[in-house]
């Protein structure tokens, strides 16, 4: 028999504000970073930042759901690892190929990896995603010469991986639910602070010398 999760619906609603956060965040840098990006490459970081939100959005519904007793909707809380795991993968991949890529060239050949069982391996491509995403922009902060966007965006880091450290733990006691929500508010805040030191900074002007 499957154990009670302790969920309240307050603590439901606390886990839609990261998503709201990162929400913002994904927005401005798609608007910022659409002049600088082959199509391939906005594509991948569009697509990607659309699949971690609609992770996180779901997994909070999930939450929602079972607090206030309507169901136990299991496939929208075993979706989440795979979804959000392999949009990091696909947003961080789409940063590196705007450093990398001249703009205007087309990317071929990426495509988003293929499902396996268990939890280790969304974990690994969700922080090699992450990794990829945050060290990108962290390059993007240094030309901009804002080592406050750069400090923001390791810290998100390093919190989010505190929050998959936290999802091998039991997630069904109130306690774990409550320190994950606060990590996760934490690193989305700074994820998004860090996207608003860029922006007035003039991220969407910037010249990456990217043009053939």
């Amino acid at each position: 028999m499957e154990a009670v999760k302790d969920f309240s619906a307050a603590m439901a609603l606390v886990d839609f504000i990261p998503v709201i956060l990162f929400g913002v965040a994904a927005v401005m840098l798609q608007r910022d970073l659409y002049n600088k990006m082959s199509k391939g490459a906005f594509a991948l970081f569009a697509a990607g930042t659309i699949d971690v939100l609609c992770a996180g959005a779901l997994k909070a519904l999930y939450k929602l759901l079972y607090a206030a007793n309507v169901c136990d909707f299991v496939p929208l809380n075993a979706m989440f690892f795979p979804v959000q795991s392999i949009g990091f993968l696909l947003a961080g991949i789409g940063v590196v190929a705007m450093l990398v890529h001249r703009q205007g060239e087309t990317l071929a050949g990426v495509a988003a990896p293929a499902a396996f069982s268990g939890t280790f391996v969304f974990v690994t491509l969700m922080v090699a995603g992450l990794g990829c995403m945050d060290f990108g922009l962290c390059a993007l902060a240094k030309r901009l010469k804002k080592p406050a966007a750069i400090v923001l965006l390791v810290v998100s880091f390093v919190l989010c991986l505190g929050m998959g450290y936290l999802s091998s733990k039991n997630f069904e006691k109130a306690s774990m639910n409550w320190i994950a929500e606060g990590i996760n508010v934490c690193g989305q805040l700074c994820f998004l602070l860090a996207t608003v030191v860029m922006h007035k900074a003039g991220l969407k002007d910037l010249l990456l010398n990217t043009e053939k």
